[in-house]
């Protein structure tokens, strides 16, 4: 991952294939811990997408991308960094609906994002 510092943020960013993956913060975070945030959603989105990270396949599974950053990052509070455990739980999320998240469609999918979303600011 590259680090790069303009007008007060911290930017953080990885090319993937032919995706690229960035995280901003503000210049008083920590370098490091911002690295380590890109790398877990970087490798969690890799596990979900089964190795095909491009942009096509990031596309068609963009809700599994939008829960993993939900998963990773609340109010702006880093929750989990492990790749591992973030596919996991973003995994189980999709095995608990009625219908697969890929064969959803868009409304359905960001219906499903919206509903996990409100649940985790109820708790």
């Amino acid at each position: 991952a590259e680090i790069t510092l303009l007008d007060g943020y911290i930017i953080v960013y990885k090319f993937v294939q032919d995706l690229h993956f960035f995280v901003t913060a503000g210049d008083d975070e920590n370098e490091l811990i911002i690295a380590n945030v890109l790398q877990g959603f970087a490798d969690s989105v890799g596990l979900l997408l089964r190795g095909d990270v491009e942009k096509r396949t990031a596309l068609e599974n963009l809700d599994l991308i939008l829960l993993c950053i939900d998963e990773i990052i609340d109010g702006g509070i880093i929750l989990e960094t492990d790749a591992n455990t973030i596919a996991g739980k973003v995994a189980t999320n999709a095995a608990d609906g009625s219908v697969p998240f890929s064969e959803q469609t868009i409304s359905q999918a960001l219906a499903t994002a919206r509903e996990h979303f409100a649940r985790s600011l109820l708790k």
